[in-house]
């Protein structure tokens, strides 16, 4: 397979243990993708996976650890198949590989991408510096787990965002589970994907290659994939916690676009592109590397640095209501150091870093010819930088029970340059620039049981600059769109017992100045402004139930209640975009022969807000799937996957509206029936 990839850096920062190891019942028998650990461990939950939720437990507020194990004998092919079991998280796929993610209302008015929600790989992000991004340049197969740190909760990697983070680690070749492996999957839509990857350990060295192809034509027309992925992590140990790491990961993606539909086509025939994409062959094809040299530094018994660089470098052609042509570079730092001892006597840990990024954007706009580029409409440099001081505490005042405290001071930077073209109406030269500072404190207490259950609170500000899109500079400046400001409060409790293991988080935001957008017109970008006042509030809750040694329960349910807070206009109407209440089940039976049987649920079980005014609305949905699988022996592995069993037709998710029409093309349709099926080679 042909994979492209040009240079650039990434640096992973895995957070390092903080206290010793609660203690866990020895009979407990299985886990959900949680924080939660267990004394016995399972397939799903290997020990550096274990290890990664031990790790996360020491956090007082709602955290989930993902293993790859939980979702490879799935079709996974983007960030919402692996995020499916993390409560609180809603992740719903328009289209390809392109995810509607969002983690207690993060970004919940943006029309495309992600926003309001910091996306990593080892610890560094995918996000633009100016904190734009997307979930695209992910693979599944390159992941060993997936940590998820709602709200306040993502401290520990500098920023304040209201959504927290999502932070996909790479494996290295002494935890990958294996030495050598391939893959193939596919089935409906043309699908077919390879994937090869390779793990070596050698004296003081390791090394880990992976490479991944996939190709398919999508459930509807205009919806046609090319994708290549690939990623290389070499370390060299110099004994216990002393390593120096150098991670690789390369993307070349090309996508089509089939877009959103207005309600009567959705009705009309679900799978039909919207008539302007087609016409206009629109598509997001993007080409990027990232490359990280890090270390992680035991500097004495009570103390570990990890510190390093990166730099990101992207290249996007995206024809759509213009073709815009971007080339993107994206450099970082950083630091933080840990450390465990005593304060008075008593118990204590800490951690304190600075992260400082910068990166460049040079953009172009050109008439859309078919997909191809006309005449140019617009020219501009984008540039922007971020820098955060970021520390926190834990002082355990009695055996049991932790006062946390900390907080981050952050510094944001945009520059905008345009420059006028000749003969082109509209285009202008233009300098304006703006800078924003912060500071987020957080305070919080963790209280732990003797047999490993917790109880936890705290209280965390987020703030949220603009974004560079978002600010829609004019040939008077940038619009006047104020940073984002909220307060969040959150309480839980994660623990077992008997056969439930469970974890719940209820939570509520008061928000200033959100950043809210709405698609003015078909094919155009979403406009933003300042909200006044709006409150987010919810219940996030994870309920595993084991039935039988054989049998397991596992089921998600996120209550979201996100809603203006006595606003001039909208009064204190809901929000759009997510459900009120979302739920997903799996009942899953493992038989001693090795084969398995799961059939799930999705469930949107509330009617969607498509506009401000709340006049329409979406309706709910639910969709059945069913997952087997069959473990020839210890090396093969066999799977089918099969969606949306009924084929029911549904509406996957949609675009805000000030107030919507029968004009609006704001439905993404779901997938129809899709069946799939792969195989597993380990050797």
């Amino acid at each position: 397979m042909r994979v492209h990839l040009r240079a650039a850096l990434l640096a992973a920062a895995c957070a390092p243990a903080l206290i010793p190891s609660p203690t866990w019942a020895e009979d407990a028998p299985t886990t959900v993708d949680t924080v939660i650990v267990t004394g016995a461990r399972n397939p799903e939950d290997p020990p550096v996976v274990g290890d990664a939720r031990q790790r996360l437990s020491e956090t007082p507020g709602a955290v989930s650890v993902i293993s790859a194990e939980s979702y490879q004998k799935r079709f996974a092919i983007a960030l919402d198949d692996m995020l499916r079991d993390a409560p609180g998280v809603y992740a719903q796929r328009k289209w390809g590989g392109d995810i509607r993610i969002s983690i207690r209302g993060s970004g919940i008015g943006n029309a495309n991408h992600n926003r309001g929600l910091l996306i990593a790989q080892d610890g560094l992000p995918l996000n633009e510096a100016d904190g734009y991004g997307d979930s695209q340049s992910i693979d599944p197969l390159i992941a060993r787990y997936t940590e998820v740190y709602r709200g306040g909760n993502a401290l520990r990697f500098g920023g304040a965002l209201l959504g927290g983070a999502v932070n996909v680690v790479t494996p290295t070749g002494r935890n990958a589970g294996f030495e050598n492996r391939i893959r193939i999957d596919g089935g409906s839509h043309g699908m077919l994907r390879e994937h090869v990857d390779v793990a070596r350990v050698h004296g003081d060295w390791d090394l880990y290659a992976a490479a991944t192809n996939q190709t398919g034509q999508g459930y509807r027309p205009q919806s046609q994939q090319n994708l290549q992925f690939g990623a290389l992590n070499l370390g060299r140990s110099f004994g216990e916690d002393r390593e120096i790491r150098l991670i690789v990961n390369g993307w070349n993606i090309n996508q089509e676009i089939p877009g959103a539909l207005t309600l009567a086509q959705f009705r009309a025939n679900p799978r039909q592109p919207a008539p302007g994409n087609y016409a206009n062959d629109q598509g997001r094809n993007q080409r990027g590397l990232r490359t990280s040299l890090r270390t992680t530094w035991r500097l004495s018994d009570s103390t570990v640095l990890e510190a390093g660089g990166y730099a990101v470098w992207k290249d996007l052609d995206h024809p759509i209501f213009q073709v815009i042509d971007q080339q993107s570079r994206n450099y970082a730092a950083f630091a933080r150091l840990d450390w465990e001892g005593e304060l008075g006597g008593l118990r204590a840990d800490a951690y304190a870093g600075a992260w400082v990024r910068t990166g460049d954007l040079d953009s172009n706009f050109y008439v859309n010819l078919k997909g191809a580029r006309g005449g140019p409409t617009s020219r501009t440099l984008q540039n922007a930088d971020a820098t955060d001081v970021f520390a926190e505490g834990r002082l355990f005042v009695t055996p049991h029970l932790a006062i946390v405290a900390g907080g981050t001071w952050g510094r944001a930077g945009r520059d905008y340059q345009s420059f006028a073209i000749p003969g082109v109406a509209g285009t202008f030269n233009l300098k304006a620039s703006r800078d924003y500072d912060w500071v987020a404190p957080r305070l919080g207490l963790l209280w732990e049981a003797e047999d490993g259950a917790q109880v936890f609170a705290n209280v965390t500000r987020s703030v949220e600059p603009p974004n560079l899109g978002s600010m829609s500079p004019t040939n008077t400046g940038f619009a006047p769109v104020r940073a984002q400001d909220a307060w969040t409060a959150e309480a839980g409790f994660r623990g077992r017992r008997g056969p439930f293991l469970l974890d719940v988080t209820v939570y509520r935001a008061w928000l200033d100045r959100e950043l809210l957008q709405f698609t003015v017109a078909p094919n155009i970008p979403a406009s933003t402004f300042n909200a006044d006042r709006t409150i987010h509030q919810g219940i996030e809750a994870a309920l595993d139930w084991t039935v039988t040694p054989g049998l397991r329960l596992r089921q998600t349910w996120t209550y979201s209640d996100f809603r203006f807070d006595g606003d001039v206009q909208y009064g204190d109407n809901r929000l759009p975009i997510v459900p009120k209440h979302f739920y997903r089940a799996e009942l899953r039976y493992d038989h001693p022969a090795g084969w398995f049987i799961a059939p799930s649920l999705e469930w949107s079980a509330s009617r969607i807000q498509v506009d401000y005014v709340n006049l329409t609305q979406a309706p709910s949905y639910a969709v059945l799937n069913l997952n087997a699988g069959y473990a020839v022996n210890e090396r093969i592995q066999l799977f089918v996957d099969i969606r949306n069993v009924t084929n029911k037709d549904y509406i996957s998710n949609v675009q805000a509206q000030i107030r919507a029409t029968a004009a609006s093309a704001t439905y993404w349709p779901g997938d129809g029936r899709s069946i799939f099926g792969g195989i597993s080679w380990s050797f």
